[in-house]
């Protein structure tokens, strides 16, 4: 008989980053079908077209419809859509993709598309249809959004490749549009798209990449974790660093600061760009790996270290001591009465008595010493203490807890029960060893006590 058995998910999602995405997805797809309808519009009202400043190019009208389907059948997929509207979406992408693939064929065979005939617009400015790299990219734009809503698992690969394609070509078309329209760096040759062409698709790029960031690969943008965190740190700086450099390669080549054919000065810039990079990288990810192991070491409920946490560091301690030959303690204490007071008053009054007694340690030892939460209501701190300075600190600890008890109105009171130990001059007890006898005093100082069951 099979075994089931149950699993994480791969990407665990932050609830308040898929929010963001969902309305970060609604804002584009609002945007592109805002600029797809009013350049659409421009051309089907007569000599509207003809009316735009000089130096200002619309979408073309084919372009503008395609972004349109895609726009629509990004929105159509919705919960709150019945079924038959949401089978509509596919249908609006496939007819972008296939307008866009019969443009793309005709231009490689040379045929006439004269899409001029179809529109009321009779001005000097000539109606041109979409160019072969347009129509390559609604294709792609087209099939992704067909494939995002398929429940099979190739079609989720499927599209999560395409919205890769796709971003490549919509990162291509801007930088052509802003190393060649802008002419910041001195790059002046004209590109044929538009800026609301380059604008619609890259908005629509990004509402195809929240709708895969669901459940595709692109859900790492949204987990919480290391990987999550790293994508949404880099991504920015993948997206900025690589037009930063050649906007500066062109600028020093135009301001002939260094010769066009050198590349040393320029490859050293990349170099420590990437250095730079690196080291962020690495402290990023060293922050993190710090924050896991404290997660892994520390006890959630007090911010003491765990058993875990307790024998790695407390080791460490025993030898450090051992080999500088200083005094080493170990005192072990147990909240009294813990159970009776879940009883009595619910867990809650006991979570707090137990994060109490961990501000109470934190309170009177040094941040040296090793405090930690061993076990239910058990506690041990070590440190390099004499027998006198141990016996000390435990009483700096009881007065600390009476003190605590006379301030507050709880209903019952705070009490510890503390025993200790120091370990011998040269002596080669364990860690093991000294623990079971501070743990000994502490329950023979609980027979004296004798403190009441409540």
């Amino acid at each position: 008989m099979p075994k089931s058995a149950l699993s994480l998910p791969a990407v665990e999602a932050d609830p308040i980053l898929v929010e963001r995405m969902h309305s970060a997805r609604r804002v584009c797809l609002s945007a592109a079908t805002l600029i797809a309808l009013l350049n659409l519009f421009a051309w089907l009202i007569p000599g509207l077209a003809c009316s735009i400043p000089p130096g200002r190019h619309l979408m073309k009208a084919d372009s503008a419809l395609a972004a349109l389907l895609c726009a629509i059948g990004l929105w159509l997929p919705g919960r709150r859509n019945s079924p038959w509207i949401r089978r509509l979406a596919p249908a609006c992408a496939a007819a972008a993709t296939l307008m866009a693939a019969a443009i793309l064929l005709w231009q490689w065979f040379s045929l006439p598309v004269d899409i001029a005939a179809l529109l009321p617009l009779r001005c000097s400015e000539p109606v041109a249809s979409m160019t072969s790299q347009a129509a390559g990219r609604y294709i792609v734009l087209g099939l992704a959004v067909v494939l995002i809503r398929s429940r099979q698992p190739l079609a989720h690969y499927a599209a999560d490749l395409l919205v890769f394609f796709l971003c490549f070509l919509v990162v291509v078309s801007a930088s052509e549009y802003i190393f060649g329209t802008v002419r910041i760096f001195g790059l002046g040759a004209p590109t044929p798209a538009s800026l609301e062409t380059v604008i619609c698709m890259a908005l629509l790029m990004f509402a195809c990449a929240f709708s895969r960031a669901e459940d595709g690969v692109f859900s790492i943008f949204l987990g919480h974790g290391i990987g999550g965190r790293i994508a949404r740190a880099l991504a920015p700086l993948v997206l900025i660093v690589p037009i930063a450099r050649e906007a500066l390669r062109a600028r020093l080549i135009r301001s002939r600061f260094i010769p066009a054919h050198s590349t040393a000065i320029l490859a050293s810039i990349t170099i420590m760009a990437a250095g730079v990079l690196l080291v962020v990288l690495a402290w990023y990810i060293h922050s993190m790996e710090t924050e896991i192991r404290n997660l892994s070491l520390r006890d959630e409920l007090t911010g003491l270290y765990n058993s875990r946490g307790f024998l790695l560091l407390a080791e460490q301690a025993l030898r450090l001591a051992r080999r500088s030959q200083l005094p080493f303690s170990v005192l072990y204490i147990d909240l009294d009465n813990l159970k009776q007071v879940n009883d009595a008053h619910g867990h809650a009054m006991g979570s707090s008595f137990l994060a109490e007694t961990g501000q109470l340690l934190k309170a009177t030892f040094r941040e040296s010493d090793v405090m930690a939460r061993i076990g239910g209501d058990e506690f041990v701190v070590v440190g390099y203490f004499s027998s006198v300075a141990v016996s000390i600190a435990a009483q700096r600890l009881e007065t600390a807890c009476a003190a605590k008890n006379a301030s507050t109105a709880a209903p019952m009171p705070l009490s510890l029960s503390i025993g200790y130990v120091t370990a011998a001059d040269n002596g080669n007890e364990t860690l093991k060893e000294l623990l079971a006898a501070a743990d000994k005093a502490m329950y023979e100082e609980k027979r004296r006590r004798k403190v009441p069951a409540v």
